[in-house]
């Protein structure tokens, strides 16, 4: 049998594979010799990859699953190939034992593991993706309103973005969601990389649009060997002046996340968060993981306006934030 025909039939019945795995499973083949396979069959529309370096899976395109006519051939040929590529592009399922499935196999995955037929349901979670996609605009949602809401008349905040909802109904946690909460969990410097390559673009477009000339990451309150926020900044590799802030210690460490009141969250911020910069900046970003209340960067804002170190507007930009109005992103 040719060396094409066995990584087709190897992703066709394991759903997605790696090139390392491909390489491990052929034995005999050089990785080189792998590479070019794949470079071939890609280039011939029998296969697709997804993920980005080094989390690289090629899946069968749906010329190739029809073709060999594998079992999951008929829900291939069924689901739109516009929702097949919004499910690849967006979907993301960590097994129980820790495994990445990126796209459509990843949400066959998720279905037979709860019950559910995967095309009716994957028409439902892109109608569900096109529902919160309303409040995005230029790849990013924007909490104004959320922080209006809130805090009503003591915004100090210009502005507030986020790249993606922590979760979403039914489907729980977003691809950008998991990422964050098993990156910072895990503590795992490459899934940071990874999560980084996803925001990095939107990052930077939103720090052009608006001249920004200082950036001030939010520092952390718990104490980690691999701090999220310091990784965080280290790998956006910004080209302007990063603000000095400090976390006050205090006799007992109080997550914010632990907080379930607003009035605790604001007082917890303005008690514990010190700008200690003295520059004079145009516009300043100030980036954190998670906006549940968005206290912290409310009261963070609120300090650099109050000490004069900025002439022009301060803008929020969170990972992940909240549907609602006020909530508490505990597990972030």
């Amino acid at each position: 049998m040719e060396t094409s025909q066995k990584i087709l039939d190897y992703i066709a019945k394991n759903n997605q594979a790696s090139g390392k795995e491909l390489v491990d499973y052929l034995g005999d083949i050089t990785p080189r010799a792998v590479r070019k396979q794949l470079k071939n069959l890609l280039e011939n529309g029998k296969l697709r990859k997804i993920g980005r370096p080094p989390k690289v899976f090629y899946l069968l395109s749906l010329v190739a699953a029809d073709s060999l006519k594998i079992k999951e051939g008929v829900a291939v040929k069924i689901v739109g190939e516009k929702d097949r590529r919004i499910i690849d592009e967006r979907y993301l399922f960590i097994t129980p034992d820790g495994e990445m499935r990126y796209g459509w196999n990843g949400f066959k995955e998720w279905c037979e593991k709860t019950k559910q037929n995967p095309v009716k349901t994957g028409s439902e979670y892109v109608a569900t993706l096109n529902k919160y996609d309303a409040f995005t605009k230029g790849g990013l949602i924007d909490g104004m309103g959320k922080m209006k809401n809130t805090f009503h008349k003591e915004v100090f905040l210009d502005r507030l973005f986020y790249f993606d909802f922590y979760s979403i109904e039914r489907f729980g946690k977003t691809k950008i969601g998991q990422i964050l909460l098993h990156s910072k969990n895990s503590q795992d410097k490459k899934l940071i990389k990874i999560l980084v390559d996803e925001i990095r673009p939107k990052a930077m477009s939103l720090i052009e649009k608006y001249s920004v000339d200082g950036a001030l990451f939010i520092p952390p309150t718990i104490k980690r060997e691999v701090q999220f926020m310091k990784e965080l900044e280290k790998n956006l590799k910004l080209s302007i002046k990063t603000l000095s802030v400090a976390k006050v210690k205090t006799p007992v460490t109080v997550a914010q996340k632990t907080l379930s009141k607003l009035d605790d969250r604001i007082e917890n911020a303005r008690k514990t968060i010190v700008v200690e910069d003295s520059g004079i900046y145009e516009n300043i970003i100030l980036i954190d993981d998670a906006v549940g209340s968005g206290s912290t960067l409310n009261e963070t804002a609120a300090q650099i306006k109050k000490r004069g170190l900025c002439r022009g507007k301060i803008i929020g930009l969170a990972i992940v934030g909240s549907f609602k109005g006020f909530d508490v992103i505990s597990e972030v």
